[in-house]
């Protein structure tokens, strides 16, 4: 049977993640920090891990972004295929959503109209929205406002397949290492790897979706998780960049098929404000 859902009611979600996100920091982060700020025995870090800490309580207490980039927006929708979206265009919805919520949220405009022209489009719009078609009659809306801080750091690299995990791990430790303190650590990594160039970016980033206490895909990536969080946080650059034990919170990784000549790898960094929100309607 099929199922229709209003865009009004797409435009009213959007706008409400918009807020919430921007405001107000995933409770799976929230509890990461508060794991590594206790770990951390180098006073400066220290420091730094407790002004995290205070940033996410006033920024939840007064109802104000947690920081002043607050990003392009970045929607991942899964469709269920017995869904009808009826009284308009739905990517017209889902921008008027983003205008919405940036308006009356306050929150910072930063998209440009052209990658040269660079003239501001004053409402955050247009989002960058993925689609996927899935059973069902539901919409999930996942929301990433991402920062450009870390999304600037973001790299891919097509591996040969010869080069194997050991190539896989090094490329993201060092895709880290070369950050520094550019994405304002401690960061959450995501990684993609396999598909082909463009769907290993697309994994990467949807990579930053997962809840930090997700199971990994399988035993093999959980064990690779640990290995690059591990090594990453060894990197010494600490939170901020001022040295420490936490250059990271976690590492995320999504994998999928690919061809038998390739082994594409992407790393999609975010910082430690890692937003992201999801709505079912």
């Amino acid at each position: 049977m099929i199922r229709k859902i209003n865009v009004k009611t797409v435009t009213k979600a959007i706008k409400k993640l918009a807020i919430d996100t921007n405001n107000n920091l995933c409770n799976d982060v929230c509890e990461r920090i508060c794991e590594f700020a206790a770990k951390e025995t180098f006073p400066v870090a220290k420091d730094i891990m407790s002004g995290i800490q205070e940033n996410i309580s006033v920024a939840k207490q007064r109802n104000i972004p947690l920081c002043q980039d607050t990003g392009i927006v970045c929607i991942f929708m899964e469709i269920g295929q017995n869904v009808h979206f009826i009284g308009g265009n739905l990517e017209d919805a889902i921008n008027e959503g983003v205008r919405q919520g940036y308006k009356d949220g306050y929150l910072r405009k930063s998209v440009v109209n052209d990658p040269f022209e660079r003239k501001n489009t004053d409402d955050n719009t247009p989002a960058v929205i993925n689609y996927k078609i899935v059973p069902g009659d539901k919409a999930i809306i996942k929301f990433a406002p991402k920062g450009f801080g870390s999304e600037n750091m973001s790299r891919i690299k097509m591996l040969p397949p010869a080069a194997g995990a050991d190539a896989v791990k090094a490329f993201v430790v060092q895709v880290c290492q070369d950050a520094g303190a550019n994405p304002c650590p401690p960061t959450v990594v995501g990684v993609g790897i396999g598909g082909t160039f463009d769907s290993a970016a697309l994994m990467a980033k949807e990579a930053l979706l997962e809840p930090l206490d997700a199971d990994a895909q399988n035993d093999f990536y959980k064990v690779m998780e640990d290995e690059l969080l591990n090594r990453i946080n060894k990197l010494g650059i600490g939170p901020q960049g001022f040295g420490g034990k936490t250059t990271a919170l976690a590492v995320k990784i999504k994998a999928a098929p690919t061809h038998i000549a390739g082994l594409p790898v992407a790393v999609n960094i975010n910082c430690h404000v890692s937003r992201h929100g999801e709505i079912i309607l």
